[in-house]
């Protein structure tokens, strides 16, 4: 509903607000989507997903693209699962 809403009609304080929205969503589903595992279950040991994303987030960081970032996560979770 709020996307139907022209952003004139919302003032600087709620424009600011709203700008925190989806870095404050996205690790709210990211989160599961790494450390949870098929069953529910909270799974840290030797799951690939957690180094997959630590080099994907220092990927991130350095280059600041998200591209790179994206390829980076893929290559480094399929090199962890078909070789390691």
């Amino acid at each position: 509903m709020i996307a139907l809403i022209k952003k004139e009609m919302f003032n600087n304080r709620i424009r600011e607000i709203l700008s925190f929205v989806p870095s404050a969503i996205f690790p709210a589903i990211i989160f599961p989507a790494i450390f949870i595992d098929d069953l529910g279950l909270f799974h840290i040991n030797d799951n690939p997903k957690i180094f997959a994303a630590i080099i994907a987030t220092a990927i991130g960081i350095f280059t600041r693209s998200i591209i790179a970032t994206i390829f980076s996560g893929l290559a480094s979770y399929w090199l962890l699962i078909f070789v390691v």
